[in-house]
């Protein structure tokens, strides 16, 4: 860190004075004197996570060494608008932080994920294409007020990337894609170490470049987008017709067929169901897909 040995010391004093570092079990040595070895103090504070999905609200709760001390998953339509979707998110924050006997003050910050394109330094989103109602909405601002601590808004395939550079298949990595397919496809880029959001926060929105110009209209507008011939919502909907079509799959069972999901197509791939397991392009559903699909993120 080109830091001199007494500016390490000064930092380390007052890291342990503060209570965010502690002395850990000293390591054996063979001569000299053993090494002081500090180590993150994780009873120092807590942390909230929280990943808005099209369909799912996800929550945990952390110290601050990453140990998860409290999760929780809810059903949501993101398309319900900010203003219902923060009052439940807030209204979980408060179910999670009782299960785990702490209260609001115990918390040091917050991370939110959101499903669209994000202006990190306004902490809102910019036209999202399945976001209707929260464009330019202040999503930071709006919860930052509300909780009194400090909130970080940011794309979810974006959070996806760093955490697989944090702790996952990337870890250490300085060049990295990461690719989110639930609802909506996109990506996370990092790039020489650093996240690239492009000029308005759209870099990584994959799901919406044309694979097929002729294909069916995307919640974007456009026709033919990877997401509305891949993503979640369209792998249902090629199964509901395949099923209205009279196709020999056991999809059929489920009635009324409105209520099959990608989740459900997933499982039948999985048990060898060949139109489950079609592609979505020149068939009706993606194996590539489905085979990994969890309902949330691969």
């Amino acid at each position: 860190m080109d830091l001199s040995r007494a500016a390490v010391t000064t930092i380390v004093n007052d890291l342990l004075t503060n209570g965010i570092i502690r002395e850990a079990e000293s390591r054996v040595v063979h001569s000299g004197r053993p090494p002081i070895v500090l180590e993150i103090n994780p009873s120092c504070g807590y942390v909230i996570g929280i990943d808005f999905g099209a369909t799912h609200l996800n929550l945990l709760l952390a110290d601050i060494s990453a140990r998860i001390l409290e999760e929780l998953e809810v059903e949501i339509d993101i398309q319900d608008g900010p203003e219902s979707c923060l009052e439940e998110a807030n209204s979980r924050v408060q179910e999670l932080l009782k299960k785990a006997k702490l209260n609001l003050k115990d918390v040091l910050a917050i991370g939110v994920g959101v499903p669209g394109p994000v202006v990190a330094e306004e902490g809102m989103v910019l036209t999202p294409p399945i976001m209707p109602g929260w464009d330019r909405f202040p999503i930071r601002d709006t919860l930052q007020k509300l909780w009194g601590h400090p909130v970080s808004v940011n794309n979810d395939a974006e959070l996806g990337v760093l955490g697989e550079w944090a702790s996952g298949a990337g870890r250490s990595e300085r060049n990295l894609v990461y690719i989110k397919i639930g609802t909506g496809i996109g990506a996370g880029l990092l790039m020489d170490g650093k996240i690239y959001h492009g000029v308005t926060g759209s870099a990584g929105e994959i799901g919406h470049l044309t694979i097929d110009e002729n294909g069916p209209i995307c919640a974007c507008g456009n026709q033919g987008c990877l997401e509305a011939m891949a993503g979640g919502h369209a792998i249902a909907q090629q199964a509901q017709q395949a099923v209205k079509n009279g196709l020999r799959t056991q999809l059929a069972n489920i009635q009324p067929v409105e209520k099959i999901t990608a989740r459900e197509v997933a499982s039948a791939a999985r048990q060898g169901d060949l139109v489950a397991q079609a592609d979505p392009c020149t068939g009706w559903l993606a194996h590539w897909h489905c085979s990994c699909w969890s309902g949330k993120h691969v």
